[in-house]
């Protein structure tokens, strides 16, 4: 089984719809405050709670490509449990830098205008002249100096300038990189059911209903099962908030509803398509579905959350996440139906 392609795949529907997004912004011109929510919104699908819903209820259907119905769903459940993993992962790494990226800097130029409009004149002009008549002594005193350094030291000083731009860069790199978010509790949880799913004896201490840690795997079966109608109550009250008025723009909306409904999910035939000739997805046709299905998914409702962090966008997340869903009953029905007869 050539698992190892579904991480890769998924990665390239972020990579994929991050290029459409970016088209998307340019030819709308959209505002630049939300230029990091469209392009989320165009590249990170909802591969969590919605795959868990569609797969087993594909499985259980007449007629079925699948095969056994017990089989399938047991395999989809698995398909959709690493889909939704690596998905946070991605969502929380790529995804929330990205519109931590746009929200700030419109936070900084907003707060700068802000700060300009308040410095007098006359405190602006002095400021201006302290400065300009440090620069000038300091360039004196920088020409001094340059003077006064022998020309054989010359290469050990711009070494050693250079060293210092990338331990400043490195550490300007590490300030911006937020661990906290990075290591979210989807990505702890991800992490901890690798490692328990790759050792042997963990997996021989939780897995099965002999083993003698039985309780935690159930106690966890039973959160994961009330998770999935936790979270469509949490996507119902946040489309809600998409009845109001907002300054995105309709072609702004449509334009990601083409991106999410119409180029993604050709965008993934085409991928699969590719994959399957080379040898990279093997034969199940189970595998390939899924793969295929994660073009054709709505947006991730985590990006509602990230937003709400940078409070950027919150009131236009809403109203996309409101047109998105309306259209995934149909979008949905239509490519599962069209990736199940090609498959078959």
């Amino acid at each position: 089984m050539t698992i190892w392609f579904m991480p890769v795949n998924i990665l390239l529907t972020f990579i994929i719809g991050s290029a459409l997004g970016w088209v998307l912004v340019k030819i709308t011109t959209t505002p630049i405050q939300l230029h990091g929510l469209v392009i989320s919104c165009c590249a990170a699908g909802n591969l969590g709670n919605l795959l868990l819903i569609i797969i087993p209820a594909v499985c259980v259907e007449k007629n079925s490509p699948f095969g056994d119905s017990i089989t399938c769903s047991t395999n989809g459940k698995a398909y959709a449990s690493l889909s939704m993993a690596i998905g946070a992962v991605y969502i929380w790494t790529y995804i929330y830098n990205i519109i931590r990226a746009y929200g700030v800097q419109h936070n900084t130029s907003t707060a700068n205008i802000e700060d300009s409009g308040e410095v007098p004149e006359l405190l602006s002009n002095s400021c201006t002249k302290l400065l300009s008549s440090q620069d000038s002594l300091q360039s004196d005193m920088d020409h001094e100096a340059q003077l006064a350094v022998p020309l054989i030291g010359y290469e050990t000083t711009h070494e050693g300038h250079f060293v210092r731009k990338i331990k400043q860069h490195i550490k300007i790199w590490t300030e911006r990189i937020n661990l906290k978010m990075l290591f979210a509790p989807s990505t702890i949880a991800t992490i901890v059911g690798i490692i328990i799913g790759v050792t042997s004896l963990l997996r021989k201490l939780m897995i099965g209903n002999e083993a003698p840690l039985h309780v935690i795997d159930s106690s966890a079966s039973m959160l994961g099962e009330a998770a999935i109608p936790a979270m469509t109550l949490i996507v119902g009250a946040n489309l809600l908030r998409g009845l109001k008025k907002s300054a995105v723009g309709m072609r702004v909306v449509i334009g990601i509803q083409v991106v999410r409904y119409v180029a993604m999910p050709l965008s993934g035939i085409c991928v699969v398509k590719t994959a399957r000739h080379l040898g990279l997805v093997g034969s199940d046709s189970l595998y390939q579905f899924v793969l295929l299905l994660q073009y054709a998914l709505p947006s991730a409702m985590t990006i509602g959350t990230i937003t709400q962090l940078f409070e950027v966008g919150e009131s236009e997340c809403s109203v996309i996440m409101l047109w998105n869903y309306a259209l995934a009953s149909v979008a949905l029905t239509l490519w599962t139906t069209y990736y199940m007869w090609i498959l078959s």
